[in-house]
């Protein structure tokens, strides 16, 4: 039967399995399959499991029930094994990476950090102050010059700049808060953020890095959203 594979964990994990179900419409309880100094945390599905909000809920609620007994290598959602000897050889042939995935993230939990322009009018207003030819097209468009190149040129140097600044901004805050990781890496932004930052960060540094988030939330400003998520389960850091 297809298995829907949670996380790996050291065979010596408290795995305080009992009463815990997994994903899909007629969950099934969590059980292990154990190969050598390792298992793995699956439940016996026969549904596809789609990312609805229902299974991603359970799928993290296991993950961070394993997590606060001990170290565990969380798996994306969705990852199905076709049974329990696909499982079983999976860890038999990795073995050594794992163990060694697990010492390296013992003690350490991830956060994510984004940032936003929340405000963009004082950013425009800077830019309008700092770059002339941006300001003399603004002064030409507001006083009605009709030109049609004016708006155009105004906003391709309004958006290098807004580009530049952010790149800016962001590369500053990655070098305030990468001194309380033991690993990080920077993702593309998406959407409206400029900075797209995870952190693996060990327990006895993360209260440090919450004084660190506040004391930068004050010093940036508040046309700037700062956003801070964790601890979660250091999926940026499985490999």
């Amino acid at each position: 039967m297809p298995l829907y594979v949670y996380s790996i964990a050291a065979k010596d994990h408290p795995l305080r399995l009992d009463g815990v179900s997994g994903v899909g419409a007629e969950p099934n309880a969590l059980r292990t399959v154990t190969a050598g100094s390792l298992c793995a945390v699956v439940s016996d599905i026969a549904e596809e499991i789609r990312p609805k909000r229902r299974d991603l809920n359970t799928h993290q609620r296991v993950q961070e029930l394993l997590m606060a007994d001990g170290v565990i290598l969380p798996l994306q959602f969705g990852y199905i094994a076709t049974d329990d000897l696909a499982v079983r050889q999976a860890l038999e042939s990795n073995e050594e990476s794992y163990l060694g995935a697990l010492g390296r993230l013992e003690g350490c939990a991830e956060y994510h950090v984004r940032a936003s322009q929340a405000d963009e009018a004082p950013l425009l207003q800077q830019i309008l102050q700092d770059v002339p030819e941006a300001s003399d097209l603004n002064d030409r468009i507001r006083s009605g010059d009709r030109d049609p190149s004016l708006p155009l040129a105004l906003g391709e140097i309004i958006a290098r700049e807004v580009q530049v600044r952010q790149e800016a901004l962001a590369a500053g805050l990655t070098e305030a808060l990468v001194p309380f990781s033991r690993e990080y890496l920077a993702h593309p932004p998406s959407g409206s953020d400029f900075l797209n930052l995870s952190l693996l960060v060990h327990d006895e540094h993360k209260e440090a890095l919450r004084t660190a988030e506040a004391n930068l939330a004050r010093e940036i400003g508040s046309d700037i959203d700062l956003r801070f998520s964790g601890p979660l389960p250091p999926y940026s850091f499985v490999q």
